[in-house]
This record gives C-alpha cells, sequence and structure tokens, in this order.
C-alpha cells in the first residue's frame, strides 16, 4: 500500500523524482523512485531525518506546536518533508523547476492513508 501511495503522488508531479517514507531514526519503511539518475532518496532522507528530529525539539522549546512540514530548495532538488506521525515522515524529491504546490497538495492528500498503514 506504501509503494502505490508514493508512485501515485511521485508520478502526478511536474519534476517528481522520488519519494519515501522514513522514521525519525533514518530507517526507510518504503521508497519509490521514478528517476533513478537524480538522487538517492534514502540517503538525502536519511540526513535530513536528523534535521526533522532538531527542528522538531526547538518547536517543542519554542512551544509553537509540532511540525508539520520542511521544505529544503536546493540548486538542482527539491525537497518536501512531512511528518505523518510523531515518528514517520514523507519526503519527496522533485526538480528545482518541479510543481512545489502540487507536491506539498499530494503529500498532504497521501497523509491520512499513509498513517492508517502505519
Amino acid at each position: 500500500m506504501f509503494a502505490e501511495t508514493l508512485k501515485k503522488v511521485v508520478d502526478n508531479v511536474d519534476g517528481g523524482i522520488a519519494a519515501v517514507i522514513m522514521g525519525l531514526d533514518g530507517i526507510p519503511v518504503e521508497t519509490y523512485v521514478r528517476q533513478q539518475d537524480r538522487v538517492d532518496i534514502n540517503t538525502v532522507a536519511m540526513e535530513f531525518s536528523f534535521i526533522l528530529t532538531q527542528v522538531r525539539k526547538a518547536g517543542d522549546s519554542l512551544a509553537v506546536g509540532n511540525l508539520e512540514e520542511l521544505v529544503v530548495k536546493a540548486q538542482r532538488l527539491l525537497l518536501i518533508c512531512r511528518m505523518i506521525s510523531p515518528q514517520y515522515f514523507i519526503a519527496i524529491a522533485i526538480t528545482s523547476e518541479g510543481n512545489f504546490g502540487k507536491a506539498r497538495f499530494l503529500a498532504r492528500l497521501a497523509t491520512p492513508s499513509l498513517v492508517a498503514n502505519l
């Protein structure tokens, strides 16, 4: 079920490269890659899982509420990380010219089905 949801998100976004469901511990649950040569999504998400943990701790200490989403825009990649539970997130990689708004929208729509299957 996870693979089908990830495929739907990536394939329906202009510039979609890959997506992964990962724990904050850096262990991937499921991965889907559309453009194999573009990026190693597991390595990228694993590196950013530490940053998500730190941002989450900062949010808690500042009492601003739970972390929902973190977006990283690099020269060649846009990474959208959305928390789907307190310990798991979905990371979607798209090209820097990709449809950022649609990727965020599809990640938000996919969250309930991903949570139901965790």
